[in-house]
């Protein structure tokens, strides 16, 4: 591992981010450096959604004294465990010897705070923090999760899968919580028809061995039902049902199951073929299903009394706006400009109330109160356009309302947190109801109260153990700036805890004294620190694990900038790259890099997803452009109408906001208007596409890097969202994909593709190529890389990628 000691080296480490070009002039860059694994400019921390795999976030020791974290190997994909002593700074590596006395994650206190639970490996163990005391609870080949405490303290629980179990701590017994079975019960009485009336009143025998079989079965449950030292009795669900998920309470009273129908019909799944394997043969992979077959399958809740041994259906028809239909206009749009056909019977019905008729809904989340008193759901409408939150009755059971979030466009797949306070009667949850993603507090049976106001949004909030504070991740000074804020729980001032501005993430200890972050820099990979609180003080950084060649290199920090608009009152913010020594006199050739996935935020003082294209970016500079990143309309971090702006038209908003963006760089920067580049990956390929497609001659040359090219083609529950479904809305589909276009290509296009992408798949790719070729096109070039997927991992294939895409803005941009 290559890290600093924790003394006066540390204090070199700096994590500011500039607003201007620095002024020294940065060493020569090459794309085989660059491009190189990227072991090369650091030991990987593994935090969410950085770098590419690895393994657990960080976090505390069940103490709060230490920090665990996983480190990344230099020249393997293996992952080492190292704990952190916080007292003297000393950081070990956890071998397979010492990981019998280490502590794992995912780690849970008894509310009386003399036990906790945690996971190392897949196992659960239970420590007495009174005498320090180690039992490990799981020792197996199945992988449990998920432990929590009854609100007594008596028990604990956890899963495995769907399957969960109960620890009697005093007893130390272990014991299925529940017994669920997706089969018809073995001993349920036949079906009663005709022929069996007739056969049970005509045979005296038979009566007798029916009773006899009745009264040995009942008997049998009687006994097995009232003593405690044997399992429950199962649960038969029948055999046209498929188990999805399930959730206990805390005082293993209550468990809710979430159903699908076994044999829904989906459609045909997409497929890819491998063409280079280790046996020489080609291998064939299913995937996922794409938007054009059949709706995810409807979900069913299922209330199981484990007490009284009793199931029971959760009716969803009290649900506000639960018989509308949401998707009767467009379809009436799509059927009068010809592209579907409504039958009959359903004509004069569009926009109406059909009482009769149910929304097809999926259970998005499931919280047991603490006392297990209470339980909260998360339902959604496969349809895309309403989000409900509501509480069960069990004593009934019914649903109980309690927020309905409903947008014309979409539900954001982000920004669905929710859970209770301590007093097990009071729901927390973030909506984006105000226009931006804001924390709510709701009673069970009061009012909504808004508890974070302002046009930002927040995220993940966790609640202080003692239940007096929300810690949150909030880009409340600037879009682009993210660190950790903290709010009462009563509301109030929002109150700032760290001052990085790249803030990854972060984890609260359980005494509540100081948080672990995950905080980075443009140009500085995700690194450790320990906060208080409270916000007191400065912080304690644990790692900076950048090699000695990385940071002997000198970067040109982004400039964050607002392009104007032409298109709405208000701007886009970007990162702009220009030499210090920049000379405005004379015309530059330029590039537009276009982020992917697109509800992404790239214009951040993180560090980046696309840290090899902000690299790419300096090369550029190097030899003469200058480079623009846009968190063009659809992006995340801007609120929901800046979100929704693409609905039903994806790539146009897109588009005109990076043509503004080539216009801010030939007004304010003297960049060449016909020397102007675009590329991109993912949804930036596909914006490279569109901007190649619908604005020819306004680029000189494009690079779509695995773009998506028919929107038919991608994932249904990323396309539906933003375009509905091509059963209901064939329009949005034919306007929003490029391969609709392509007769408008007349720029030089590159377009680059990893056959076993599992993601977009090679045969956007292929059918583009088919399309471009059968318009007589011949000012496009395809590279394909047989073994890398969606994500490249082989340094080869990134390499020969940019090469390619270097060589193109070389030959049309000089």
């Amino acid at each position: 591992m290559i890290r600093l000691a924790l003394a006066a080296p540390l204090a070199l480490l700096t994590f500011a981010t500039a607003a201007q070009p620095v002024s020294v002039t940065p060493a020569p860059l090459t794309l085989e450096q660059i491009m190189a694994d990227p072991d090369w400019i650091a030991g990987q921390i593994q935090v969410p959604e950085e770098f590419e795999g690895g393994g657990g976030a960080p976090y505390f020791s069940v103490d709060g004294k230490a920090v665990y974290y996983q480190l990344k190997r230099s020249g393997s994909p293996v992952f080492d465990l190292r704990r952190i002593d916080l007292a003297d700074g000393k950081d070990n590596l956890i071998d397979a010897a010492a990981m019998a006395s280490a502590d794992g994650s995912h780690t849970a206190y008894s509310a009386d705070n003399t036990h906790a639970a945690f996971v190392r490996n897949g196992d659960v163990f239970l420590r007495d923090l009174r005498s320090g005391a180690t039992a490990q609870i799981t020792r197996g080949v199945a992988r449990h999760s998920d432990p929590q405490f009854s609100a007594d303290g008596r028990l604990l629980s956890f899963r495995s899968g769907n399957d969960w179990f109960v620890h009697d701590i005093a007893g130390g017994t272990t014991a299925p919580a529940a017994v669920l079975k997706a089969e018809k019960d073995p001993d349920a009485a036949p079906k009663d028809d005709a022929l069996r009336a007739e056969q049970m009143r005509l045979f005296t025998t038979l009566q007798k061995m029916d009773k006899d079989k009745t009264e040995s079965r009942e008997h049998a449950q009687a006994m097995q039902r009232g003593d405690a030292s044997r399992a429950p009795l199962p649960f038969y669900l029948g055999d046209e049902v498929k188990l999805v998920d399930t959730e206990l309470s805390p005082d293993a009273r209550w468990l809710l199951a979430v159903t699908v129908a076994k044999n829904y019909e989906r459609g045909e799944q997409a497929k890819l073929i491998r063409y280079v394997t280790d046996t020489g043969y080609p291998e064939f992979e299913s995937l996922r299903r794409d938007a054009g077959r059949n709706p995810p399958p409807p979900q069913t809740l299922w209330l199981f009394d484990l007490a009284k041994h009793t199931q029971t259906k959760v009716d969803y028809g009290n649900l506000p706006g639960i018989h509308d239909d949401p998707l009767a206009a467009i379809r009436a749009e799509n059927e009068k400009a010809g592209l579907l056909k409504t039958p009959a019977a359903e004509k004069g019905k569009a926009g109406k109330t059909d009482k009769n008729k149910t929304r097809d809904l999926e259970i998005a989340g499931i919280a047991f109160a603490r006392d297990g008193a209470h339980a909260a759901v998360q339902l959604r409408a496969i349809d895309n356009k309403d989000r409900w939150l509501a509480t069960i009755d069990l004593a009934k059971p019914t649903l109980v309302p309690q927020d309905r979030l409903t947008d014309k466009h979409w539900i954001n797949w982000n920004f669905n947190e929710f859970g209770w306070e301590n007093d097990s009667r009071t729901l927390w949850y973030v909506s984006e109801v105000s226009g931006y993603a804001a924390l709510y507090a709701k009673s069970i049976d009061g009012k909504a109260h808004q508890l974070t106001h302002g046009n930002f949004e927040v995220s993940r909030p966790v609640l202080s153990d003692d239940g007096r504070w929300f810690y949150l991740r909030a880009n409340a000074e600037k879009p682009w700036a993210y660190d950790v804020y903290r709010l009462a729980v009563g509301g109030g001032e929002l109150q700032r805890i760290t001052h990085y501005r790249g803030m990854d993430d972060f984890w609260l200890a359980h005494d509540g004294s100081k948080l672990l972050i995950a905080h980075s820099t443009p140009y500085i990979p995700p690194q450790l620190s320990v906060v208080n609180a409270n916000g007191s003080g400065s912080p304690h950084e644990l790692t900076d694990t950048r090699t000695a060649q990385y940071k002997a290199l000198r970067w040109i920090e982004p400039q964050y900038v607002q392009v104007p608009s032409t298109h709405f009152k208000g701007s886009i913010w970007a990162k702009f790259y220009a030499p210090a020594d920049y000379d405005k006199s004379k015309p530059h050739p330029a590039v537009i890099f276009v982020h992917g996935a697109g509800y992404l935020q790239d214009v951040t003082a993180n560090w980046s997803f696309y840290f090899r294209e902000q690299m790419f970016a300096n090369l550029l500079l190097q030899h003469g452009y200058i480079v623009i990143d846009m968190d063009y309309r659809a992006s995340e971090g801007y609120g929901r109408a800046w979100r929704t702006a693409i609905y039903r038209d994806m790539g146009h908003p897109e588009l005109q906001d990076l043509l503004d963006g080539k216009a801010w760089m030939v007004k304010n920067w003297n960049a060449d208007p016909k020397r102007v580049g675009i590329y991109g990956g993912s949804y930036g390929g596909y914006m490279t596409l569109m901007a190649l497609f619908r604005a020819p001659g306004e680029f000189a040359a494009g690079a779509a890097l695995r773009p998506v090219s028919d929107w038919m083609l991608y994932d249904d529950g990323y396309t539906s969202d933003i375009l509905n479904r091509p059963q209901d809305d064939p329009l949005a589909y034919r306007r929003s994909s490029p391969i609709e276009f392509a007769a408008n290509l007349r720029d030089p296009l590159l377009i680059c593709h990893g056959v076993i992408d599992n993601n977009v798949m090679f045969q956007d790719t292929a059918r583009l190529y088919e399309r471009l070729i059968e318009l007589h096109k011949d000012n496009f070039t395809l590279s394909i890389y047989p073994l890398d997927r969606h994500g490249f991992v082989n340094a080869d294939s990134w390499l020969d990628e940019y090469k390619r895409v270097y060589k193109l803005f070389e030959s049309h941009l000089k």
